[in-house]
């Protein structure tokens, strides 16, 4: 169920990026055409008289009047398709692992105090057998710690205690798999990044030199090209870097009821085998 979800998350964020993977395409076959016709271009205007200023921008479409996304697209055809590809990748694949861990997380999450009531009632209702059932029942790893704690019971409450650390930190694992690669592509988005703009100035000297002149249109132009890489860059760490924070918040949060329950089930135990000696 966990792999069907998680693939159904990745499918759901391609879907959602799959208009920037022709971005680049689309930019290429648009400078071919220029290109192409460039040349009648030029031999219009030699006889045709320059059309007026204001029918030109009437045919301009207002900036505040085209979509957010047609923006986005536009930008991303300017920063270069090479660096700006590899960043949207990243944030592609950084918000697939978010949705996994985050739909995996929350179905990790159990009413932990509920759990400790039914299991104490099931103990002294109908021992340890009862109690099993009612963790195996039960999703999530405090149930599974549960579980494993009560299977050894019968051995002693010292390998209760070694079984529900051991297991504890197999659990851990769980929830803290693939939180790493979210770090790795916070640290990487912003890093290319700057790997764009440190090329893209170098672009802009070249120009600069082979043109023999300094002029601003030439260094404007460069500059705008080799900061957008930076743009996405940081906008895609802060992104992943949001939904980082909140996976790991998720993660303390589950590992603390863990280390509660365990506490509780031990006590829980103790107070089994007292009254069991009594009888």
């Amino acid at each position: 169920m966990k792999k069907i979800l998680s693939l159904i998350a990745i499918a759901g964020m391609l879907n959602l990026f799959a208009p920037f993977s022709v971005v680049a395409q689309e930019g290429e076959e648009n400078k071919t055409e220029q290109e192409m016709t460039n040349g009648e271009e030029a031999a219009v205007e030699e006889t045709t008289p320059a059309e007026p200023v204001a029918a030109q921008a009437a045919e301009e479409v207002p900036a505040g009047e085209r979509s957010f996304s047609k923006v986005i697209k536009e930008k991303f055809i300017e920063g270069g398709p090479e660096f700006m590809g590899i960043v949207l990748i990243c944030l592609i694949l950084g918000l697939a692992i978010v949705i996994e861990r985050v739909i995996y997380l929350n179905m990790a999450t159990t009413n932990t105090k509920k759990l400790i009531s039914e299991v104490d009632d099931a103990i002294h209702a109908g021992g340890v057998e009862a109690a099993k059932e009612v963790c195996r029942n039960t999703s999530g790893p405090v149930a599974s710690i549960f579980y494993q704690g009560l299977d050894r019971s019968d051995e002693g409450l010292d390998m209760v205690e070694k079984s529900v650390i051991s297991y504890g930190g197999v659990q851990m694992g769980n929830l803290e798999k693939g939180v790493s690669w979210i770090s790795l592509f916070i640290a990487l988005a912003p890093m290319l990044g700057f790997m764009g703009t440190v090329i893209g100035m170098i672009d802009a000297f070249d120009a600069i030199a082979a043109a023999n002149n300094i002029s601003p249109a030439i260094v404007a132009t460069g500059i705008k090209v080799a900061l957008l890489t930076t743009v996405f860059g940081l906008i895609v760490a802060i992104i992943l870097q949001i939904f980082y924070n909140y996976i790991i918040s998720k993660i303390d949060s589950i590992v603390h009821d863990m280390e509660t329950a365990s506490i509780s089930l031990v006590d829980m135990l103790v107070k089994y085998e007292h009254e069991q000696g009594k009888k």
